[in-house]
């Protein structure tokens, strides 16, 4: 059965294998705060279908709550150690999803499949006042394909080994502002973490959807540029990767290792 991605925008994504449902990091608003979509129209309903769903930090646009709340009863949530209690309200407004709290090493069985849960370096906090209780995280789905989802992060040492040998990568590759700070991959450096990480297939996320109002005009390269550059740089630094550049709503097959 063959391995399907789509992504719906921003870290969103759809990971289809062994005929389970993963959706990563749900966000399905035309607004949230000063955020607005700019690009790509929000997922139709059947992108909320999911068996399991991988929540990577507590941020807002990463843990965002109407989102899950549009999750059917009983699907598995994983969230960060900590989750319930720096985000008020989360299990109380979600009673029907099952929420599992993990952190980096924990494998969880999802029918045929095994996530894996990994590091990432990313300020975890629910902001803007949220106490550090909870770590970012990152995840391996373990099926037929090993899909490696970053979530958030920026480049670490131990980057490789933590997330191990993988077939595809869904790497963050900018933002939702016109400034990148610490714990961020941008274009360069999510191609220098694909030569690191060397899987067979690569997807870039997290950039051109959503936009601060009343900004368009600031460095409006900073979302439009941050796709088409990292398929530039991945073509540098990690030449043997296929880089598939999707619009939203866009599905792929990645090669997977057989």
């Amino acid at each position: 059965m063959p391995v399907e991605v789509t992504w719906w925008g921003h870290a969103t994504c759809t990971v289809e294998d062994s005929g389970v449902r993963v959706l990563t990091d749900p966000l399905f608003a035309r607004r949230l705060a000063h955020l607005r979509r700019r690009r790509g129209t929000p997922p139709p309903p059947a992108a909320a279908v999911a068996d399991v769903v991988l929540v990577s930090h507590l941020h807002a646009d990463h843990l965002h709550v109407p989102s899950l709340a549009r999750l059917a009863p009983g699907t598995l949530a994983l969230v960060p150690r900590g989750a319930p209690r720096s985000v008020p309200g989360l299990t109380r407004r979600l009673p029907h999803l099952r929420f599992v709290e993990v952190v980096p090493g924990d494998e969880i069985p999802v029918g045929d499949l095994v996530v894996r849960v990994v590091p990432a370096l990313h300020d975890g906090r629910r902001l803007p006042l949220g106490p550090r209780l909870a770590p970012a995280l990152g995840y391996v789905v373990c099926g037929e394909a090993r899909t490696y989802f970053a979530g958030d992060t920026g480049l670490f040492d131990s980057m490789a080994a933590d997330v191990g040998d993988v077939d595809v990568a869904l790497l963050p590759v900018g933002g939702w502002g016109p400034y990148l700070g610490h714990g961020h991959l941008d274009a360069g450096r999510a191609a220098e973490a694909l030569a690191r990480i060397a899987p067979r297939s690569a997807i870039p996320v997290h950039y051109g959807t959503y936009w601060p109002i009343g900004m368009d005009a600031v460095r409006p390269h900073e979302f439009h540029a941050p796709g088409p550059e990292f398929v530039r740089r991945a073509a540098q630094l990690a030449p043997g990767v296929a880089v598939h550049r999707l619009a939203h709503g866009e599905s792929v097959l990645p090669e997977v290792a057989r």
